[in-house]
């Protein structure tokens, strides 16, 4: 079973996330914040990071750099949740060391092919 470290300050959208993803037959931690999941990353490194990019205290931007030179390894795929379609915002997450982005809103069966994608991709 893979582990997904979802980083998502919208407690809603964590449980509702958390939730799909669990009935997909994936391990949820859950994060509300940077800081959390920086120590999350730490105590259990992930298969994959869902991560929210606009959060209080330390963006995901930032979190994403953080991962990318500390605790993960560079075959973690990293996937942005974010409302932001412009080019330069999608770029920024790429030059931080997100391997992909998920606009937001999306629907339950996109959120679970791209996981699926993205780890199968690692796994071949």
């Amino acid at each position: 079973m893979s582990t997904i470290l979802l980083v998502e300050d919208d407690p809603d959208i964590r449980h509702l996330v958390a939730g799909r993803l669990t009935d997909a037959g994936f391990d949820v931690v859950g994060a509300a914040d940077g800081p959390a999941a920086l120590n999350a990353a730490r105590e259990r490194p992930p298969d994959l990071v869902l991560l929210a990019v606009r959060m209080p205290a330390l963006s995901g931007i930032d979190v994403c750099r953080e991962l990318r030179a500390g605790p993960l390894a560079a075959s973690v795929p990293i996937i942005m949740l974010t409302a932001r379609l412009r080019q330069q915002d999608l770029d920024q997450g790429y030059a931080a060391g997100a391997t992909g982005h998920i606009i937001k809103p999306f629907s339950p069966a996109e959120l679970r092919e791209r996981v699926e994608a993205a780890l199968a991709r690692v796994g071949s």
